[in-house]
């Protein structure tokens, strides 16, 4: 659980807009606030994109699109007929769900017995065979609120049935891109737990050692919360929270569990950060020296989605890491934070071959140092992407015009 989380270098820096051909684009947004919705799931023609902060997405797919269908937690799922022309820019509203508790609906009353329950459940539901995911992999830093590094591609993630642990699960970059800050002050080298590997290390339902094992979950307080929808299915949530000290940081947290297959859904967890000498072991792994290093967040969210085959795969993973840096004898300390998101946009299981070691990400790389600079504009050609921010988008500009 601890440092097995492979890295990725913070070299404090910005990137650019990119090119590509649209097919399908759109906003998601709630239908009362009519604020953007970030985070939601678009799939068609068995292509998955998710909304960017400001609710947008843009899906390619090889296969003939007819109907997207959006979804996102608590709100009502939404399926749209594709009849108008393509690149035309949809609007899709979701709808709020309210939880109705009935006479049938039967709340478990000890989180703990939910969970190992659920546990017992995962060879049933997760997948039994060996499977290829194509994926889209950022990284991006802000120094204050000006972002100074980014970097992104496409990955290949080979996964071996649930029946075997992770070992042999890997990671290939296909393709990928970088932008650095060309201002000499913003470089700053720091290296933190995160990476294209992360996918493997945190599918926390294939990797029981960090969190779904009885040694792990007796440090934890556990509750049940208000049930909710994802993907218009109800889910059972436990809120967990330390209950003991350790010599390593536990987790704050909810558990969701889809009501009917028992099969773990999403996980939101972010670190104890009430001992910072043990934050820092946790998130560092190495600094300049005399640069002090002053932990502020790391949090994660790991979704899993039930396709129509009736199996749960993970789909999105996303970290976020929040720190101060700065040099003894300076007064003022600079705020940093860095995130790196995983999408699951395709998935095979037809005539898949493991990655050999020597072609996947070396959990000691960082994903920057591995790919070429931003300039090519149809880098992405086919490929679906994360779009990015309306702000992402500026700065990006904004750095290739220098």
């Amino acid at each position: 659980m601890k440092k097995a989380l492979c890295i990725f270098l913070l070299l404090l820096v910005v990137m650019s807009g990119w090119s590509q051909q649209k097919v399908v684009v759109g906003t998601v947004m709630d239908v009362e606030t009519r604020k953007p919705i970030a985070g939601a799931s678009v799939t068609a023609g068995g292509q998955s994109v998710i909304t960017n902060d400001d609710g947008f997405f843009t899906l390619k797919s090889d296969q003939p699109l007819t109907v997207l269908r959006v979804s996102h937690l608590g709100y009502k799922s939404q399926r749209v007929s594709l009849t108008g022309k393509e690149e035309e820019q949809h609007r899709i509203s979701l709808k709020p769900v309210s939880i109705q508790l009935s006479e049938l609906l039967v709340m478990a009353n000890n989180p703990r017995e939910l969970i190992d329950a659920a546990m017992k459940r995962i060879p049933d539901n997760y997948s039994q065979k060996k499977e290829l995911y194509r994926c889209f992999y950022r990284e991006k830093v802000l120094k204050r609120h000006s972002y100074i590094n980014v970097a992104e591609g496409v990955i290949d993630m080979f996964k071996n049935s649930y029946k075997y642990s992770s070992e042999y699960d890997r990671v290939a970059i296909r393709k990928g891109r970088r932008l650095l800050s060309p201002r000499q002050k913003d470089t700053l080298s720091v290296k933190v737990i995160g990476g294209p590997a992360t996918s493997l290390v945190l599918d926390i339902v294939k990797n029981p050692g960090f969190l779904l094992n009885d040694s792990e979950l007796s440090h934890y307080e556990m509750k049940m919360e208000m049930p909710v929808f994802l993907a218009d299915r109800q889910q059972y949530v436990v809120s967990i929270a330390p209950r003991t000290s350790m010599p390593y940081p536990l987790y704050y947290g909810k558990i969701y569990i889809d009501r009917q297959t028992l099969a773990f859904t999403r996980f939101e967890l972010e670190l104890d950060m009430s001992d910072r000498e043990k934050a820092t072991n946790m998130m560092l792994v190495k600094k300049p020296r005399g640069l002090r290093f002053k932990p502020k967040e790391m949090s994660c969210i790991i979704d899993y989605r039930t396709g129509d085959d009736g199996v749960t795969r993970i789909s999105y993973i996303r970290n976020t890491f929040r720190f101060n840096c700065d040099w003894k004898r300076r007064l003022f300390a600079t705020s940093f934070t860095a995130y790196c998101e995983m999408a699951v946009t395709s998935s095979s299981d037809q005539d898949v071959q493991p990655i050999r070691g020597r072609d996947s990400f070396d959990q000691r790389d960082a994903f920057f140092d591995k790919v070429d600079y931003f300039r090519d504009p149809a880098f992405w050609q086919d490929y679906n992407i994360i779009e990015p921010t309306e702000s992402l988008d500026k700065a990006i500009n904004k750095l290739l015009k220098r």
